[in-house]
């Protein structure tokens, strides 16, 4: 099975199908899992870490063709997880197989764009691990150029986009129940990152990253349900002595960094990404509307929150009436339980349940010729603002423009 290239169609025509549950994944409702046809996919696998957690083998229209990983015994992990028995020690080898129609790329961060645009030249559709690109606008340049000029699929992998709690903030919007989101606070904590800057006394890529060159879980809470778009801001570094700091690849002064975008509709997103500190490890947002917040569960405190504005009122210690607001526990689904994913993929799987749908959304856009949910543009969306956040870092805090490419 081979495409041509998308069905032509713009990115906003198809956001607009997204957001009024045409795209069905993304928003829940009344799509089930219809098998599309008999076709199989031929994928493959690179990338023997994050690549063994996702679950292309269980899709009905999925075929693992092959695997690849530089070390040889996360080549033999693959191949056990996929029950795959061809495998390539590099991915240069494993594009020149003519039956492998699709790559998933989960290599490390640096390599990300070098690789999607081996594997696009080579004519596979690819799925790639986070961030789109490593630290570079110029880099956002060239993925978009390469998605384009090959008219086949990319999808970045976002795990946040299908969190199961985004998955119901997704209906609560389509709904309207939020009202207007006039605020979002979006954070990724992480603290003792620091144990996987080196394997074997060696430094890894990871070793000094900047924290807003990995900003995607937070930024895909926001772009990721109401299409927005982050047109300005102001970031804050924070780091120490440690010399970590001091001596890296990246120059990276900060454990920690917060930032404070303005979008294209006037609303604010504070995402605060912290690699240092005591606090627990989370990826969690919160959303204000005008009638109705959502609140991810917090590490250090209560489930899912829905906060109403009603009529209703009190009386305060001064005396003077207010507002009451009504707190409201929220139940939430177990929606990789359900008929939004083929029989053998309901189940949990990392990252709150995102991984079977990532992985669905892909094979399904590729047989249906379609644009994913998380294309180029959303993903550069999302990678984008945290490289100029960086630069706002680096710079004091200084407000700076995001430059746009859709």
């Amino acid at each position: 099975m081979r495409t041509s290239g998308l069905s032509q169609q713009t990115r906003r025509e198809f956001c607009t199908k997204v957001a009024g549950g045409v795209a069905a994944l993304g928003i829940p409702g009344r799509f089930t899992f219809v098998q599309p046809s008999e076709k199989k996919l031929r994928v493959a696998i690179v990338g023997g870490n994050f690549g063994s957690t996702f679950h292309f083998h269980e899709h009905p229209n999925c075929i693992v063709e092959a695997v690849s990983d530089l070390r040889p015994e996360r080549r033999g992990h693959l191949m056990e997880t996929y029950q795959c028995a061809k495998s390539y020690d590099s991915l240069e080898k494993l594009v020149l197989d003519p039956k492998i129609e699709a790559v998933f790329i989960a290599t490390p961060g640096p390599d990300h764009l070098r690789h999607v645009m081996l594997a696009m030249k080579a004519g596979k559709h690819v799925m790639c691990a986070v961030p789109a690109v490593w630290g570079s606008l110029e880099e956002c340049e060239k993925l978009l150029r390469v998605v384009k000029s090959t008219g086949l699929v990319y999808m970045m992998a976002e795990t946040s986009y299908y969190h199961q709690a985004m998955i119901s903030v997704r209906r609560f919007y389509k709904e309207g129940k939020f009202g207007n989101i006039f605020y979002t606070e979006a954070e990724y904590h992480h603290d003792g990152l620091e144990e996987l800057f080196f394997e074997d006394g060696q430094r890894t890529w990871r070793h000094g990253m900047a924290p807003m060159h990995y900003p995607t879980h937070c930024t895909s809470m926001l772009i990721g349900l109401t299409g927005e778009r982050l047109k300005e801001v102001t970031c804050i570094g924070w780091g120490d002595d440690d010399p970590i700091l001091k001596d890296n690849a990246y120059n990276n002064p900060f454990w920690n960094e917060t930032a404070l975008f303005k979008t294209d509709r006037g609303n604010a997103l504070r995402v605060a990404i912290f690699w240092k500190g005591a606090h627990k490890v989370t990826e969690r947002a919160q959303w204000y509307g005008d009638k109705m917040s959502f609140f991810e569960p917090h590490p250090h405190g209560p489930g899912h929150i829905i906060i109403r504005r009603e009529r209703q009122t009190e009386v305060d210690e001064k005396g003077k009436v207010r507002y009451l607001p009504q707190f409201e526990k929220y139940e939430q689904p177990q929606y990789w339980e359900t008929d939004m994913l083929p029989p053998l993929m309901r189940h949990y799987s990392y990252h709150d349940g995102s991984h079977t749908f990532l992985t669905h959304e892909f094979v399904e856009a590729v047989l249906n010729n379609r644009r994913p949910t998380i294309d180029v543009y959303e993903a550069i969306a999302y990678t984008a603002p945290g490289i100029v956040a960086h630069e706002s870092a680096l710079k004091g805090g200084l407000q700076m423009k995001i430059p746009q490419f859709d």
